[in-house]
């Protein structure tokens, strides 16, 4: 499960400065590059890659490539139009020649946005985003692009357009799916408007002339990695993701192209593993091979045992994209270990079992057999699929099963947090702080705040607490769409409530443990304001982390009056009235989100859902995106991650890291591995 980043207000207090006296970011050290629209494209930098031996360094190449390989099944995923949208923006951007400046440029522009949400849905708020150009003006484009060589060699499981015939039949295809507002306008809809369950409304691909009712029923053998889709004669089966056996005992599936490319770089990448993560990269290829969810627990087991320094996640591992909560996104990262910080988050996970015996819940939900977590700060080499920036820490793997014999694997992404703050100021603090002692508290003390909120949130939220022994297979089928912002808020309560705990004092993890925690208490109060800024139609709230934030927020206003809502000068600000308040609404639903996932009350969760977490006053998100105009500062973030490039030398090899001039370079990169036409126009390595 993941924690992302509280935008504009958290930086790693164990990072060098980004900012000068004045609150804004020192041109020399800034990480944006470009901006789009509502979207930074910040630039994420890997300063350890020059400590890996060279046989570390090739493992890292080819871990990375098999991350580009998988990077296409997101888009499918998403929308049955997501590839080939992808691939016409693409050949269009790498084929510009005699196209009309100012089209191409908002082409351009437009495919940034594409590539940096997955889609042409917003990866935060789920909500359909279209075009600045016309329809006329793209298919003018398109067919110029086609005469210059764009579109004649197939791309993936796409084949080549090699007619303007061809081509404006594929253009008509995509007509509503690009410029109608009203087709497809939500790509996971958990608060569905209408006649359509939350299944039917979204327009990712997970399921196929399903409802939610065909599915109350029906058992599926591949949970994460399977399409369900209902046949002519009413019956629903699984198209299973998967590359199929050597031998064909096992037939090829869904998305097969990527999987057998991802498994040629792991074989690659095998060679230069030691003996433990090349056991680990086997059962990968195994699980791609066959689709099989008892290889993914193998895989599982095996992984998070291994604490490689270069380390990586490849796979369908996160259930947010799915309305019901159950189907894998494909996401991949590769990492390098950051020993230092490393060393220090340690301390906190060899005393997770202290915390657990400290948590507010009833003591038949406590572990009693502990296995302390492996914590690693990380740098990312590279993020693809449904991977973003804004995921600061990790907590892997998430079948229970796994989590309770083997333990947890917790990655703090150091370098997507850098690459963030180093992109903006204090301008949004001094807009929303509710008065001069919070915004001052926060310059002084929040950095170590949010680094503390990120790592109590992985380290000993998510890998607590203990299941009623009937749900074998975990809560996740128990508790549906609402898993996902029961679990998060979850992980959010027991960094809230630990934070006042001695034993960090103890550790050496924190220094003014009251100021400390006040500013991790005032930026949790706060950020159910600023997030509505993400949110800019409607009045729902769908992503899983923002749910788990308004649901704290409001929760705490009603039970314990800990936080209010006020009015100053015409303008809304949320605060922290009583520290102590506070905690105790934080202990009051840390207890009763713990009760309710150990024993699968749906009902409960729904509830506090719909009641807390699920909707807003628009009037208010009008306000606040207002105030966050006149600051000019991106909305969202997106990553431009580092190139490795192998130079082959007779037998010896040499990898090269060096950093895309942009976005595009990058993108382009990603979709050349599956078009060798597109490979020659941007000169991407084979």
């Amino acid at each position: 499960m993941r924690f992302k980043f509280l935008l504009f207000l958290c930086c790693l207090a164990i990072l060098p400065p980004a900012f000068g006296q004045d609150g804004k970011p020192s041109p020399a050290k800034s990480s944006r590059m470009a901006r789009v629209g509502p979207t930074g494209f910040v630039e994420v930098k890997v300063d350890s890659f020059g400590s890996l031996t060279p046989k570390q360094q090739e493992l890292a190449y080819w871990l990375a490539q098999a991350s580009i390989a998988i990077d296409p099944i997101i888009y499918d995923q998403l929308s049955r139009y997501g590839l080939r949208e992808k691939r016409l923006l693409e050949e269009i951007v790498a084929h510009p020649s005699s196209i009309n400046p100012q089209t191409m440029s908002r082409i351009r522009g437009f495919a940034q946005l594409f590539w940096a949400n997955r889609g042409n849905h917003n990866d935060e708020t789920a909500q359909k985003f279209l075009p600045s150009f016309t329809f006329d003006e793209l298919k003018t484009a398109a067919l110029i692009a086609q005469k210059s060589g764009a579109m004649k060699t197939s791309y993936g499981d796409l084949p080549a357009l090699t007619t303007a015939d061809q081509l404006e039949k594929e253009l008509s295809d995509l007509r509503a799916p690009l410029f109608d507002p009203n087709f497809e306008p939500m790509d996971t809809a958990k608060s569905p408007n209408g006649n359509l369950d939350i299944v039917q409304a979204s327009s990712n691909t997970f399921y196929e002339g399903v409802s939610l009712a065909d599915l109350k029923n029906f058992h599926e053998q591949h949970p994460l990695n399977s399409r369900v889709v209902k046949d002519a004669n009413g019956q629903l089966r699984e198209e299973v993701y998967r590359a199929g056996t050597p031998d064909g005992k096992i037939p090829a599936g869904l998305y097969a192209i990527y999987l057998k490319k991802a498994n040629d770089c792991l074989e690659k990448a095998r060679t230069f593993a030691d003996p433990q993560e090349s056991q680990v990269i086997a059962d990968l290829v195994r699980y791609y091979e066959t689709g099989d969810f008892d290889d993914w627990l193998k895989f599982d087991a095996d992984w998070v045992q291994d604490n490689a320094t270069v380390d990586f996640v490849n796979g369908f591992v996160e259930i947010y994209r799915d309305a019901r909560g159950a189907k894998g996104s494909s996401q991949s990262f590769v990492s390098i270990t950051d020993k230092p910080v490393t060393d220090t988050m340690t301390k906190l996970a060899s005393n997770a079992e202290y915390f657990e015996e400290k948590a507010p819940w009833d003591d038949k939900y406590k572990k009693h057999s502990f296995k302390p977590p492996v914590v690693k700060a990380i740098e990312t080499l590279i993020e693809t699929g449904d991977y973003l920036v804004n995921t600061v820490g990790d907590n892997l793997p998430n079948e229970n099963e796994i989590h309770e014999k083997y333990g947890t694997k917790n990655f703090l992404l150091i370098s997507s947090t850098r690459a963030i703050n180093q992109a903006v100021g204090n301008a949004a603090l001094e807009e929303f702080g509710s008065s001069p002692e919070e915004i001052a508290r926060d310059k002084k003390y929040g950095d170590e705040a949010e680094d503390l909120m990120t790592a109590l949130h992985e380290v000993i939220g998510h890998g607590s607490g203990k299941l009623s022994s009937r749900l074998t297979h975990g809560a996740e089928p128990e508790l549906k769409e609402y898993f996902s912002t029961l679990e998060e808020g979850r992980a959010d309560l027991m960094a809230l409530w630990n934070v006042w705990d001695p034993k960090l004092k103890e550790l050496g993890l924190i220094s003014n443990q009251e100021e400390v925690a006040k500013a991790m208490y005032d930026s949790a109060a706060r950020v159910a304001l600023t997030q509505l800024r993400r949110i800019p139609k409607g009045d729902t709230i769908e992503e899983d982390h923002a749910r788990d934030r308004q649901l704290i927020v409001r929760y705490i206003m009603d039970k314990t009056g800990g936080i209010e809502q006020f009015q100053r000068n015409g303008k809304t600000y949320i605060r922290v009235t009583d520290y102590q308040k506070m905690r105790k609404g934080v202990g009051m639903l840390l207890a009763e989100l713990m009760r309710i996932k150990a024993e699968g009350d749906y009902n409960a969760i729904k509830a506090l859902a719909d009641k807390y977490a699920v909707h807003f006053d628009p009037k208010l998100r009008d306000e606040v995106v207002a105030r966050y105009d006149k600051l000019n500062l991106p909305t969202y973030f997106a990553g431009v991650y580092s190139r490795l490039s192998l130079q082959q030398n007779g037998a010896a090899a040499k990898v090269n890291l060096s950093y895309p001039p942009d976005a595009v370079s990058q993108y382009l990169r990603f979709g050349a591995m599956y078009d060798k036409g597109l490979a020659e126009a941007v000169g991407a390595q084979p």
